[in-house]
């Protein structure tokens, strides 16, 4: 007789007893999804995982602490399988079998009246994958054909055209430091669904290139008006653009809440009655130096970093940092947009305590192609920097940790 493949189906659980035999690392895996829909689940089993026993003191499953015995399935619609007893796991099939209960066997899946698919999840949609029949089960196969589904939803270059998931509006996206492999998955899917992209020049240029060709894609650089004007000109291109319906993704670089200016942004959106959604991203002042081996805090050296900006110079009258109190911390200062100002600030931490041996380290084009880490100390980091053509982006690391890594090559 023909074999038939097996019917796809989605279980709406929320409410309905599910049992579980076996506590071990199958159990592990399956349980937070069934616990996720709602599922009222029992555990029957002598022992279990220490995860799978978290999940009981928290209440999120009931555990019967003993090994499987006839009758365990009564009222239950759903059933998983998976004790280290062969012979248990048999007669818990035959007693599904007489009970109309759908189970899984972790242990024989010839022998099971359900399998559970390879799934993931990606915009609100679940991705389940089975093979066509039980002799050719292969779970890696299975896998892989998920996650490049998964992948293809997640990044925007599987979408259906008449089914692209776009809101009109404006979503603020942190684009990471500069690599397109670290924009957030959220972010990366409103851009591929975006009709309009308002880009800063610190943001992952490479993922602007993989837009459609109907985008229309602002370089915000390069918006008239001046420099005095700039950011009111961006204010006024993000309503503009969302109040035509559109769907607007002002693209940043790392994170929009970090010396991106992404506050501005959102009152001004939000006085214009414009729905705005911020999609937080990698700040640079953390990994850029992870990119270049520094850790910005470390056992028994650094408990603490601290992230300022060096636009200004120290004794400049519009700036906020209280340079004498970060002289006299232990921890890591993490300096961003100080490229041009580094040797004003090296002076005035050294005037105010900080010893001019401290080890500073300058990581230009972090996580890029082009990155390139250069070492100092704050005596000589005015002048390495000039030697060395320093530009920025550049994210520049003061403290012990700059010399607990490997050194650079």
């Amino acid at each position: 007789m023909a074999e038939h493949p097996a019917y796809p189906v989605g279980l709406r659980l929320t409410g309905r007893r599910v049992v579980v035999l076996g506590g071990g690392q199958v159990a592990q895996r399956r349980l937070p999804a069934l616990i996720a829909a709602g599922a009222d689940i029992v555990l029957v089993s002598p022992e279990a995982t220490a995860s799978v026993e978290a999940m009981a003191d928290a209440g999120e499953i009931a555990w019967q602490r003993r090994p499987y015995r006839d009758g365990d399935l009564a009222d239950a619609w759903y059933a998983l399988i998976a004790t280290g007893d062969h012979d248990a796991n048999t007669q818990a099939s035959a007693e599904g079998e007489r009970r109309r209960v759908w189970c899984v066997r972790a242990d024989d899946a010839d022998e099971a009246t359900a399998w559970t698919p390879a799934t993931g999840h990606s915009a609100g949609v679940t991705v389940a994958v089975l093979t066509t029949s039980a002799s050719d089960r292969d779970p890696r196969h299975t896998a892989a054909v998920r996650d490049a589904v998964v992948e293809g939803l997640r990044d925007g270059t599987l979408v259906a055209p008449h089914h692209r998931n776009r809101t009109p509006g404006v979503a603020l996206v942190g684009g990471g430091p500069g690599d397109p492999d670290l924009i957030t998955v959220r972010g990366r899917r409103l851009l591929a669904a975006a009709d309009v992209v308002i880009a800063d020049r610190l943001g992952p240029r490479d993922l602007l290139a993989e837009l459609p060709p109907h985008v229309e894609v602002i370089d915000a650089a390069k918006i008239p008006y001046g420099r005095s004007m700039a950011q009111e000109a961006i204010n006024n291109a993000l309503v503009e653009h969302a109040k035509q319906g559109k769907a607007v993704v002002r693209l940043k670089g790392g994170d929009p809440y970090v010396f991106g200016r992404g506050m501005e942004e959102v009152q001004a959106l939000a006085e214009a009655g414009i729905p705005c959604t911020v999609v937080p991203g990698i700040s640079s002042s953390i990994s850029v130096p992870s990119a270049a081996g520094i850790p910005v805090t470390h056992r028994g050296v650094a408990h603490e970093f601290t992230v300022v900006s060096g636009h200004v110079a120290p004794d400049d009258e519009r700036s906020l940092v209280d340079w004498p109190s970060l002289a006299k911390l232990t921890g890591t200062l993490v300096i961003l947009m100080g490229v041009d100002k580094i040797g004003r600030i090296a002076e005035a931490l050294v005037a105010h305590g900080k010893s001019p041996d401290t080890p500073v380290a300058l990581v230009q084009e972090g996580t890029t192609a082009a990155q390139r880490r250069v070492d100092a100390t704050l005596a000589t980091v005015a002048e390495t920097v000039r030697a060395q053509q320093v530009k920025p982006p550049a994210v520049i690391v003061v403290g012990p940790v700059v010399a607990v890594g490997p050194r650079p090559a």
